[in-house]
Protein backbone atom coordinates (compact mmCIF):
# COMPACT_ATOMS: atom_id res chain seq x y z
CA UNK A 1 0.00 0.00 0.00
CA UNK A 2 1.89 3.22 -0.98
CA UNK A 3 1.28 6.69 0.89
CA UNK A 4 -0.89 7.85 -1.76
CA UNK A 5 -3.98 5.24 -1.15
CA UNK A 6 -5.55 7.47 1.11
CA UNK A 7 -6.03 10.23 -0.96
CA UNK A 8 -9.46 9.48 -1.50
CA UNK A 9 -11.14 11.33 -5.13
CA UNK A 10 -7.35 13.57 -5.79
CA UNK A 11 -6.20 11.27 -8.84
CA UNK A 12 -5.05 14.94 -10.52
CA UNK A 13 -3.58 15.95 -7.40
CA UNK A 14 -2.18 12.74 -6.66
CA UNK A 15 -0.09 12.64 -9.88
CA UNK A 16 1.11 16.07 -9.90
CA UNK A 17 2.74 14.95 -6.24
CA UNK A 18 3.75 11.97 -7.48
CA UNK A 19 5.50 13.86 -10.44
CA UNK A 20 7.34 16.54 -7.76
CA UNK A 21 8.41 13.73 -5.81
CA UNK A 22 10.53 12.01 -8.89
CA UNK A 23 11.63 15.09 -9.29
CA UNK A 24 12.59 15.53 -6.17
CA UNK A 25 14.32 12.12 -5.58
CA UNK A 26 16.37 12.95 -8.91
CA UNK A 27 17.62 16.91 -7.52
CA UNK A 28 18.80 15.12 -4.27
CA UNK A 29 20.41 12.86 -6.08
CA UNK A 30 22.11 14.80 -8.69
CA UNK A 31 23.53 16.78 -6.00
CA UNK A 32 24.92 14.34 -4.07
CA UNK A 33 26.89 13.06 -7.49
CA UNK A 34 27.64 16.32 -8.06
CA UNK A 35 25.80 16.20 -11.38
CA UNK A 36 23.99 19.15 -12.79
CA UNK A 37 20.37 19.78 -12.16
CA UNK A 38 17.88 19.75 -14.99
CA UNK A 39 15.48 22.35 -15.96
CA UNK A 40 11.97 22.42 -15.74
CA UNK A 41 11.42 20.66 -12.37
CA UNK A 42 8.20 19.80 -11.36
CA UNK A 43 9.36 19.82 -7.33
CA UNK A 44 9.39 23.34 -5.86
CA UNK A 45 10.26 24.71 -1.98
CA UNK A 46 6.97 25.84 -1.01
CA UNK A 47 3.27 24.05 -1.49
CA UNK A 48 -0.25 25.73 -0.94
CA UNK A 49 -3.09 23.10 -0.29
CA UNK A 50 -6.56 24.36 -0.35
CA UNK A 51 -9.94 22.34 -0.26
CA UNK A 52 -13.13 22.53 1.11
CA UNK A 53 -13.18 21.00 4.88
CA UNK A 54 -12.73 17.26 4.78
CA UNK A 55 -11.23 17.10 1.31
CA UNK A 56 -8.49 15.50 3.01
CA UNK A 57 -6.08 18.63 2.68
CA UNK A 58 -3.68 17.50 5.52
CA UNK A 59 -3.38 13.90 4.51
CA UNK A 60 -2.06 14.79 0.95
CA UNK A 61 0.37 17.04 2.49
CA UNK A 62 1.62 14.18 5.05
CA UNK A 63 1.97 12.05 2.15
CA UNK A 64 3.63 14.28 -0.03
CA UNK A 65 5.82 14.19 2.72
CA UNK A 66 6.35 10.57 3.27
CA UNK A 67 6.91 10.48 -0.27
CA UNK A 68 9.99 13.14 -0.25
CA UNK A 69 11.78 10.68 2.18
CA UNK A 70 11.19 7.38 1.19
CA UNK A 71 14.29 5.59 0.88
CA UNK A 72 12.95 2.48 -0.62
CA UNK A 73 15.33 1.02 -3.34
CA UNK A 74 12.71 0.78 -5.68
CA UNK A 75 13.45 4.38 -6.85
CA UNK A 76 16.53 3.31 -8.14
CA UNK A 77 14.92 1.30 -10.45
CA UNK A 78 12.84 3.98 -11.48
CA UNK A 79 9.87 2.96 -8.60
CA UNK A 80 7.97 5.76 -7.97
CA UNK A 81 8.42 7.38 -4.36
CA UNK A 82 6.35 6.74 -1.64
CA UNK A 83 6.24 3.20 -1.38
CA UNK A 84 4.53 3.24 2.37
CA UNK A 85 6.89 0.55 4.16
CA UNK A 86 10.22 1.86 4.05
CA UNK A 87 11.57 3.33 7.02
CA UNK A 88 11.17 6.97 5.20
CA UNK A 89 7.61 6.47 5.00
CA UNK A 90 6.20 4.89 7.75
CA UNK A 91 7.80 7.47 9.91
CA UNK A 92 6.83 10.18 8.34
CA UNK A 93 3.55 9.09 8.19
CA UNK A 94 3.16 8.29 11.57
CA UNK A 95 4.75 11.54 12.62
CA UNK A 96 7.63 10.16 14.12
CA UNK A 97 10.21 11.14 11.24
CA UNK A 98 13.26 13.76 12.74
CA UNK A 99 13.02 15.79 9.89
CA UNK A 100 9.29 15.97 9.05
CA UNK A 101 7.17 18.79 11.21
CA UNK A 102 3.56 18.84 11.48
CA UNK A 103 1.90 22.04 12.77
CA UNK A 104 -1.55 22.44 13.73
CA UNK A 105 -3.18 24.19 16.56
CA UNK A 106 -6.02 23.50 18.81
CA UNK A 107 -6.15 27.46 19.88
CA UNK A 108 -8.05 29.98 17.51
CA UNK A 109 -4.92 31.60 16.00
CA UNK A 110 -1.26 30.57 15.36
CA UNK A 111 0.73 33.61 16.31
CA UNK A 112 4.56 35.03 16.06
CA UNK A 113 5.92 33.53 18.88
CA UNK A 114 5.59 29.92 17.01
CA UNK A 115 6.36 30.90 13.48
CA UNK A 116 9.39 32.09 14.85
CA UNK A 117 9.90 28.85 16.08
CA UNK A 118 9.60 27.23 12.61
CA UNK A 119 10.97 29.66 10.80
CA UNK A 120 14.33 28.62 12.62
CA UNK A 121 14.18 24.92 12.11
CA UNK A 122 13.42 25.91 8.08
CA UNK A 123 16.90 26.84 7.94
CA UNK A 124 18.64 23.97 9.40
CA UNK A 125 19.72 21.04 6.72
CA UNK A 126 17.56 17.57 7.10
CA UNK A 127 19.23 15.35 9.87
CA UNK A 128 18.56 11.76 9.27
CA UNK A 129 15.81 12.21 5.72
CA UNK A 130 16.51 13.32 2.14
CA UNK A 131 14.62 16.85 2.81
CA UNK A 132 13.47 19.16 5.63
CA UNK A 133 9.92 19.63 5.59
CA UNK A 134 7.24 21.44 7.14
CA UNK A 135 3.85 21.00 7.59
CA UNK A 136 1.03 23.33 8.65
CA UNK A 137 -2.12 22.22 8.80
CA UNK A 138 -3.75 25.32 9.49
CA UNK A 139 -2.39 28.06 7.69
CA UNK A 140 -5.31 30.00 7.71
CA UNK A 141 -5.33 30.43 11.73
CA UNK A 142 -1.66 32.19 11.37
CA UNK A 143 -2.35 36.10 12.74
CA UNK A 144 -0.89 39.45 10.14
CA UNK A 145 2.13 39.02 12.34
CA UNK A 146 3.21 34.92 12.15
CA UNK A 147 2.04 35.89 8.05
CA UNK A 148 4.70 38.30 7.77
CA UNK A 149 7.55 36.32 9.76
CA UNK A 150 6.62 33.44 7.65
CA UNK A 151 7.22 35.50 4.24
CA UNK A 152 10.70 35.29 4.91
CA UNK A 153 11.26 31.97 4.62
CA UNK A 154 9.48 31.09 2.35
CA UNK A 155 10.89 34.30 0.12
CA UNK A 156 14.31 32.38 0.60
CA UNK A 157 14.38 29.02 1.39
CA UNK A 158 17.06 27.01 2.59
CA UNK A 159 18.42 24.76 -0.57
CA UNK A 160 16.85 21.49 0.71
CA UNK A 161 13.51 22.32 2.71
CA UNK A 162 9.68 22.24 1.25
CA UNK A 163 6.95 24.50 3.20
CA UNK A 164 3.77 22.81 2.65
CA UNK A 165 0.63 25.25 3.38
CA UNK A 166 -2.65 23.70 4.30
CA UNK A 167 -6.12 26.01 3.85
CA UNK A 168 -9.41 26.61 3.00
CA UNK A 169 -9.22 28.93 0.34
CA UNK A 170 -6.36 31.37 -1.32
CA UNK A 171 -8.16 34.55 0.45
CA UNK A 172 -7.21 32.78 3.58
CA UNK A 173 -3.57 32.83 3.21
CA UNK A 174 -1.52 36.21 2.60
CA UNK A 175 -1.38 37.14 -0.96
CA UNK A 176 2.36 37.60 -0.48
CA UNK A 177 2.61 33.99 0.41
CA UNK A 178 0.37 32.72 -1.77
CA UNK A 179 2.03 34.04 -4.65
CA UNK A 180 5.06 32.32 -3.85
CA UNK A 181 3.74 28.98 -3.42
CA UNK A 182 2.90 26.45 -5.93
CA UNK A 183 -1.02 26.00 -5.24
CA UNK A 184 -2.82 22.33 -5.33
CA UNK A 185 -6.36 22.49 -5.48
CA UNK A 186 -8.86 19.61 -3.88
CA UNK A 187 -12.55 18.68 -4.57
CA UNK A 188 -14.85 17.49 -2.27
CA UNK A 189 -14.08 13.34 -2.44
CA UNK A 190 -17.27 11.06 -3.89
CA UNK A 191 -19.73 9.78 -1.80
CA UNK A 192 -18.79 6.27 -2.93
CA UNK A 193 -15.22 6.44 -2.55
CA UNK A 194 -15.66 8.00 1.00
CA UNK A 195 -17.48 5.22 1.82
CA UNK A 196 -15.05 2.86 0.16
CA UNK A 197 -12.31 4.31 2.36
CA UNK A 198 -14.61 3.99 5.97
CA UNK A 199 -15.46 -0.46 4.90
CA UNK A 200 -11.83 -0.99 4.07
CA UNK A 201 -9.57 1.28 6.27
CA UNK A 202 -12.47 1.02 9.69
CA UNK A 203 -14.02 -1.83 9.11
CA UNK A 204 -17.55 -0.11 8.71
CA UNK A 205 -20.62 -1.76 7.93
CA UNK A 206 -21.04 -1.15 4.34
CA UNK A 207 -25.06 0.13 5.28
CA UNK A 208 -23.43 2.68 7.90
CA UNK A 209 -20.20 3.63 6.04
CA UNK A 210 -23.02 5.02 2.75
CA UNK A 211 -25.13 6.62 4.73
CA UNK A 212 -22.65 8.57 6.90
CA UNK A 213 -20.60 9.31 3.80
CA UNK A 214 -24.08 10.43 2.15
CA UNK A 215 -24.89 12.33 5.32
CA UNK A 216 -21.86 14.58 5.78
CA UNK A 217 -21.43 15.03 1.70
CA UNK A 218 -17.87 13.69 1.20
CA UNK A 219 -16.25 15.17 4.27
CA UNK A 220 -13.56 12.66 5.13
CA UNK A 221 -13.22 13.21 8.64
CA UNK A 222 -16.87 13.77 9.69
CA UNK A 223 -17.86 10.28 7.91
CA UNK A 224 -15.39 8.45 9.64
CA UNK A 225 -16.55 10.00 13.20
CA UNK A 226 -19.91 9.41 12.18
CA UNK A 227 -19.82 5.80 11.16
CA UNK A 228 -17.72 5.04 14.02
CA UNK A 229 -18.84 7.30 17.29
CA UNK A 230 -22.28 6.58 19.00
CA UNK A 231 -21.99 10.35 20.60
CA UNK A 232 -21.86 11.84 17.18
CA UNK A 233 -24.86 10.26 16.35
CA UNK A 234 -27.00 10.82 19.02
CA UNK A 235 -25.46 14.59 18.71
CA UNK A 236 -25.97 14.72 14.77
CA UNK A 237 -29.59 13.35 15.55
CA UNK A 238 -30.24 15.92 18.16
CA UNK A 239 -29.18 19.02 15.60
CA UNK A 240 -31.49 17.72 12.75
CA UNK A 241 -34.94 17.42 15.06
CA UNK A 242 -34.02 21.59 16.00
CA UNK A 243 -35.99 22.36 12.77
CA UNK A 244 -39.32 21.00 14.00
CA UNK A 245 -38.94 22.58 18.05
CA UNK A 246 -38.91 25.37 16.81
CA UNK A 247 -42.92 26.12 16.80
CA UNK A 248 -42.72 29.22 19.57
CA UNK A 249 -40.37 31.41 20.92
CA UNK A 250 -39.83 29.33 23.90
CA UNK A 251 -38.96 26.31 21.74
CA UNK A 252 -36.53 28.49 19.45
CA UNK A 253 -34.79 29.40 23.80
CA UNK A 254 -34.77 25.53 24.50
CA UNK A 255 -33.56 24.85 21.43
CA UNK A 256 -30.42 27.65 21.38
CA UNK A 257 -29.53 26.43 24.64
CA UNK A 258 -29.40 23.27 24.26
CA UNK A 259 -26.51 23.53 21.22
CA UNK A 260 -24.73 25.65 23.53
CA UNK A 261 -24.89 23.06 26.20
CA UNK A 262 -23.80 20.58 23.57
CA UNK A 263 -20.97 22.33 22.45
CA UNK A 264 -19.98 23.01 26.25
CA UNK A 265 -19.73 19.64 27.14
CA UNK A 266 -17.93 18.87 23.97
CA UNK A 267 -15.30 21.34 25.28
CA UNK A 268 -15.79 19.94 29.55
CA UNK A 269 -14.59 16.55 27.76
CA UNK A 270 -11.47 17.45 26.02
CA UNK A 271 -10.48 19.55 28.90
CA UNK A 272 -10.89 16.24 31.39
CA UNK A 273 -8.83 14.92 28.76
CA UNK A 274 -6.09 16.78 27.99
CA UNK A 275 -5.83 19.63 30.36
CA UNK A 276 -4.95 17.76 33.81
CA UNK A 277 -2.08 15.72 32.08
CA UNK A 278 -0.71 18.89 30.72
CA UNK A 279 -0.94 20.82 34.25
CA UNK A 280 0.48 17.99 35.87
CA UNK A 281 2.99 17.04 33.50
CA UNK A 282 4.03 21.15 34.18
CA UNK A 283 3.76 20.77 37.40
CA UNK A 284 6.25 17.58 37.27
CA UNK A 285 9.08 19.70 35.09
CA UNK A 286 9.15 22.63 37.39
CA UNK A 287 9.70 20.58 40.43
CA UNK A 288 6.23 20.97 42.05
CA UNK A 289 5.33 18.22 44.79
CA UNK A 290 2.14 16.58 44.42
CA UNK A 291 -0.32 18.09 46.55
CA UNK A 292 2.30 20.86 47.32
CA UNK A 293 3.04 24.56 46.88
CA UNK A 294 5.07 25.54 43.34
CA UNK A 295 8.69 26.43 43.68
CA UNK A 296 8.94 30.44 43.66
CA UNK A 297 8.91 32.10 40.12
CA UNK A 298 7.06 29.29 38.47
CA UNK A 299 3.70 31.18 38.77
CA UNK A 300 3.88 32.70 35.09
CA UNK A 301 4.49 29.42 33.49
CA UNK A 302 1.43 28.00 34.96
CA UNK A 303 -0.68 31.06 33.99
CA UNK A 304 0.35 30.49 30.42
CA UNK A 305 -0.57 26.98 30.77
CA UNK A 306 -4.11 28.23 31.56
CA UNK A 307 -4.70 30.68 29.21
CA UNK A 308 -3.74 28.54 26.45
CA UNK A 309 -6.48 25.62 27.82
CA UNK A 310 -8.96 28.58 27.74
CA UNK A 311 -8.20 29.39 24.29
CA UNK A 312 -8.56 25.92 23.25
CA UNK A 313 -11.87 25.82 24.67
CA UNK A 314 -13.28 28.03 23.54
CA UNK A 315 -12.29 27.05 19.60
CA UNK A 316 -13.60 23.56 20.97
CA UNK A 317 -16.97 25.09 21.92
CA UNK A 318 -16.95 26.94 18.62
CA UNK A 319 -16.11 23.76 16.60
CA UNK A 320 -18.87 21.56 18.12
CA UNK A 321 -21.50 24.73 17.46
CA UNK A 322 -19.92 25.07 13.31
CA UNK A 323 -20.46 21.15 13.12
CA UNK A 324 -24.11 21.66 14.57
CA UNK A 325 -24.88 24.53 11.93
CA UNK A 326 -23.28 22.65 9.35
CA UNK A 327 -25.27 20.17 9.81
CA UNK A 328 -28.48 22.95 9.88
CA UNK A 329 -27.21 23.56 6.72
CA UNK A 330 -27.43 20.56 4.53
CA UNK A 331 -31.23 19.84 6.56
CA UNK A 332 -32.23 23.07 4.44
CA UNK A 333 -29.91 22.30 1.30
CA UNK A 334 -32.28 19.27 0.88
CA UNK A 335 -35.63 21.04 1.80
CA UNK A 336 -35.12 23.45 -0.84
CA UNK A 337 -33.73 20.42 -2.72
CA UNK A 338 -37.54 18.73 -2.53
CA UNK A 339 -39.03 22.51 -2.86
CA UNK A 340 -37.97 23.07 -5.98
CA UNK A 341 -37.74 19.53 -7.54
CA UNK A 342 -33.61 18.92 -8.07
CA UNK A 343 -32.40 15.84 -9.19
CA UNK A 344 -29.83 16.09 -6.81
CA UNK A 345 -29.20 13.36 -3.82
CA UNK A 346 -30.85 13.97 -0.37
CA UNK A 347 -27.93 13.55 2.04
CA UNK A 348 -29.94 13.08 4.95
CA UNK A 349 -32.65 10.38 4.06
CA UNK A 350 -32.78 8.87 7.68
CA UNK A 351 -34.89 12.30 8.18
CA UNK A 352 -37.26 11.82 5.52
CA UNK A 353 -39.83 12.34 7.02
CA UNK A 354 -38.79 16.03 8.94
CA UNK A 355 -37.53 16.84 5.20
CA UNK A 356 -40.53 16.14 3.55
CA UNK A 357 -42.90 18.14 6.76
CA UNK A 358 -40.71 21.31 6.42
CA UNK A 359 -40.99 21.13 2.48
CA UNK A 360 -44.71 21.13 2.48
CA UNK A 361 -45.03 24.01 4.98
CA UNK A 362 -42.79 26.51 3.82
CA UNK A 363 -41.52 27.81 0.07
CA UNK A 364 -38.47 27.69 -0.99
CA UNK A 365 -37.71 31.78 -0.43
CA UNK A 366 -38.37 30.74 3.46
CA UNK A 367 -36.12 27.64 3.12
CA UNK A 368 -33.24 30.47 1.47
CA UNK A 369 -33.55 32.80 3.96
CA UNK A 370 -33.17 29.95 7.20
CA UNK A 371 -30.32 28.91 5.23
CA UNK A 372 -28.91 32.92 5.32
CA UNK A 373 -29.97 33.11 9.45
CA UNK A 374 -27.50 29.77 9.64
CA UNK A 375 -24.71 31.55 7.95
CA UNK A 376 -25.20 34.71 9.51
CA UNK A 377 -25.25 32.93 12.88
CA UNK A 378 -21.54 31.77 11.71
CA UNK A 379 -20.38 34.79 10.49
CA UNK A 380 -21.41 36.40 14.01
CA UNK A 381 -19.73 33.84 16.31
CA UNK A 382 -16.16 35.10 13.78
CA UNK A 383 -16.97 38.50 15.00
CA UNK A 384 -16.92 37.10 18.85
CA UNK A 385 -20.92 37.66 18.98
CA UNK A 386 -21.61 35.56 22.36
CA UNK A 387 -22.63 32.17 20.95
CA UNK A 388 -25.85 31.81 22.73
CA UNK A 389 -27.03 35.27 21.96
CA UNK A 390 -25.64 34.50 18.13
CA UNK A 391 -27.75 30.84 18.40
CA UNK A 392 -31.03 32.50 19.63
CA UNK A 393 -30.90 35.14 17.11
CA UNK A 394 -30.87 32.41 14.77
CA UNK A 395 -33.65 29.73 16.11
CA UNK A 396 -35.56 32.93 15.99
CA UNK A 397 -34.71 33.83 11.97
CA UNK A 398 -35.68 30.34 11.05
CA UNK A 399 -38.78 30.13 13.05
CA UNK A 400 -39.84 33.72 10.98
CA UNK A 401 -38.52 31.75 8.11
Amino acid sequence: MTVWDDLVGQDRVREQLAAAAKDADALVTAVSDGKPLEQGSKMTHAWLFTGPPGSGRSTVARAFAAALQCTSPDRALGGEPGCGFCDGCHTSLIGTHADVQVIRTDLLSIGVKETRDLVRRAQLSPAVGRWQVIVVEDADRLTEGAGNVLLKAVEEPAPRTVWMLCAPSLEDVLPTIRSRCRHLTLGTPPVESVADVLIRRDGVDPERAHSAARATQGHIGRARRLATDERARARRAAVLKVPLRIADVGGCLKAAQELIDTATDDAKQMAEEVDVKETEDLKAALGGVAGGRMPRGTAGAMKELEDKQKRRKTRTQRDSLDLALTELTGFYRDVLALQLGSRIAIANVDVQDSLDRIAESSTPAQTLRRIEAVIACRQAMDRNVAPLLAVEAMTMSLRAG
